[in-house]
């Protein structure tokens, strides 16, 4: 009976270091897996908007370049797609305001994304007003005023630029979904990071010239998000149509 009792224990012993292991691994999976959501809000304050509760938001980054945005509006346009929201940089909404009428005219949203490319985690406070306040000025003099949304240039920002966004009157948009197509990887591997899109995606695309891909691979990405049946609305809309999510800046 004691060997039998000396045996058992050992079994215990084993099954709690397989339930720790396994647990820590889990654990290790999900902090990997919310790393991957760069999105913040500050304790009790102003909040980046990262996803929504339905339907699924087509965002679009314009900050510089002559030839990928009036492909991208043409197909939006033939493929019938009734809402999309368009962050442009100040700098690129002044040497392009025939294309920046054309969005406003076809209806889609315009976000702010600054004025000049630039990391606001890594400039003064001063400085990112600065750049806010120059893309409305921009924005104000071809008409558009406004707007309540805007993006960190280069997507990365902190308590600070959150707080200063609020102050002036916008909402911090960053995504859920990266389709990657910044980095080039060919128009199926884009496809293929569009297949991930669930309801609530805020779907991050680029419309500079240094996305090359990403009007050859615009049908294919409407396909997919049409094959799932889910309707595409602008921030804006999913904003007023659910809750939205957010999580805390560290």
């Amino acid at each position: 009976m004691k060997f039998f009792f000396v045996l058992n224990g050992k079994s215990i012993k084993q099954a709690l270091v397989i339930l720790i292991a396994a647990f820590f691994t889990a654990w290790f999976f999900y902090v990997e897996s919310i790393a991957q959501v760069p999105v913040f809000s500050t304790e009790d304050g102003p909040k980046a908007i990262y996803k929504g509760e339905k339907d699924v938001a087509l965002t679009f980054n314009i900050g510089w370049g002559d030839e990928k945005a009036e492909p991208i509006l043409d197909t939006l346009k033939k493929e019938n797609i009734p809402a999309a929201t368009f962050f442009l940089s100040g700098a690129w909404a002044e040497r392009h305001p025939d294309l920046v009428s054309r969005i406003v005219k076809e209806g889609y949203e315009i976000g702010i994304l600054g004025y000049d490319y630039k990391d606001y985690t890594e400039i003064e406070e001063s400085k990112i007003r600065q750049d806010l306040s120059r893309a409305k000025e921009a924005f104000k003099k071809l008409n558009v005023e406004d707007i309540e949304l805007m993006r960190a240039p280069t997507g990365h920002f902190d308590k600070r630029t959150l707080n200063i966004a609020d102050k002036m009157g916008y909402t911090v948009v960053h995504w859920s979904l990266d389709s990657k197509d910044w980095t080039n990887p060919g128009v199926e591997a884009i496809v293929e990071n569009i297949k991930k899109t669930k309801k609530g995606d805020i779907v991050l695309l680029h419309a500079s010239d240094s996305a090359k891909q990403t009007a050859a691979a615009l049908p294919a990405i409407l396909s997919e998000i049409k094959n799932k049946n889910l309707k595409m609305v602008t921030v804006s809309e999913m904003i007023a149509n659910g809750q939205t999510k957010s999580s805390e800046v560290k």
